[in-house]
């Protein structure tokens, strides 16, 4: 959509870990994104991966009508890092955003969770997603795992005619805080699922979930492919050997290229964009923490989720492109118009 606002990139006076804060907007208001603690082959590659979720994190803030744009903390680090290094390195993160002066502010993703959060808040007060004790409003897995499933409902209404789960079969990759929540819900709603992830120990122990191995779960004949995993999973290389035939999942940064929404799109498989699927931990925390609703208004507005991806399903399927591309025009649509607005 248009270049980073600001990049920081540190090595962490605390743990020597290199601190990775990329802010891509405030235009809608101060930037929102996760604080991504994992291993990478090279720091770099940390770096590329703080860029593509902090612009997505704006597109996600605007797709949800949320005052915010986009950014996002990596903290690489390698493996088998021990307990202080790891603690060393959150409160790197929390001084470099505190240096930022409320411009941004973070909560947990892939390596972190809500007690991670208090760890960087003794550094800084930008930060959700603390334990409720502490604060905060809880963890965020369960309020985005309730908005997959309300795309997924939407999902299903627009491509097969019913909103009804129970009726349809879901391939569940990845089975982490969000992923092992969805299947469950989706198995509580009499679907047919099947699960993997890389972790055998993540197997689940019940009847209505099949265990199968990544490969073949990601070419499971289904009718949606339900991606819970890293990002990047939707290439030229994954799509041709599709059998489902529609995607939704929470799954972040899903395409590995724009040019893998036209060959999903030309191969008849809808795809809901990301962006809004996996909105509802953000939407959550926001509402709690900021706007001071109850849990229960908070969840209502995740619900809503449904309601956007229809809307865009339906811009596009008017227009004849895919709905990545639809997505992207609401979100550059409502960024112009907050621009605008503030220039005035």
């Amino acid at each position: 959509m248009f270049p980073h606002q600001r990049v920081i990139v540190r090595r962490g006076p605390e743990s020597g870990l290199p601190i990775i804060v990329a802010i891509h907007s405030t235009t809608r208001g101060p930037a929102i994104g996760g604080c991504r603690m994992a291993t990478y082959p090279d720091w770099r590659d940390g770096l590329a991966d703080a860029l593509r979720l902090s612009a997505a994190m704006t597109v996600k803030c605007a797709l949800a009508g949320l005052p915010h744009g986009g950014g996002k903390t990596v903290i690489v680090i390698p493996p088998g890092t021990s307990e202080p290094a790891r603690t060393a390195a959150l409160h790197d993160a929390g001084t470099t955003i505190e240096e930022l002066g409320g411009a941004y502010a973070t909560g947990p993703d892939v390596g972190t969770g809500p007690d991670d959060m208090v760890v960087i808040g003794e550094r800084t007060d930008h930060v959700f997603c603390r334990p409720v004790e502490a604060g905060g409003s809880g963890d965020s897995s369960p309020a985005t795992a309730a908005g997959t499933v309300a795309a997924l409902r939407a999902l299903c209404e627009f491509r097969f005619g019913t909103p009804d789960l129970a009726r349809r079969s879901f391939a569940v990759l990845g089975l982490g805080r969000v992923g092992r929540r969805v299947a469950d819900l989706l198995a509580a709603a009499n679907a047919r699922v099947v699960a993997s992830d890389l972790d055998e120990s993540k197997r689940p122990h019940q009847d209505n979930i099949e265990w199968t191995d990544p490969d073949e779960c990601l070419r499971k004949e289904v009718d949606v492919l339900v991606p819970a995993a890293m990002g990047g999973l939707l290439n030229p290389a994954t799509i041709p050997t599709l059998r489902c035939k529609a995607i939704a999942g929470p799954a972040n940064n899903q395409l590995d290229q724009e040019g893998a929404a036209k060959l999903l799109h030309d191969r008849g498989i809808l795809w809901a964009p990301d962006a809004v699927v996996s909105a509802g931990g953000i939407i959550h925390a926001t509402a709690v923490e900021l706007r001071h609703k109850s849990p229960a208004e908070a969840l209502t507005l995740v619900g809503a989720i449904g309601d956007t991806l229809r809307a865009i399903l339906r811009a596009a399927a008017e227009a004849g492109i895919p709905p990545a591309e639809a997505a992207t025009a609401q979100a550059a649509t409502a960024q112009a118009a907050t621009a605008q607005a503030v220039g005035r």
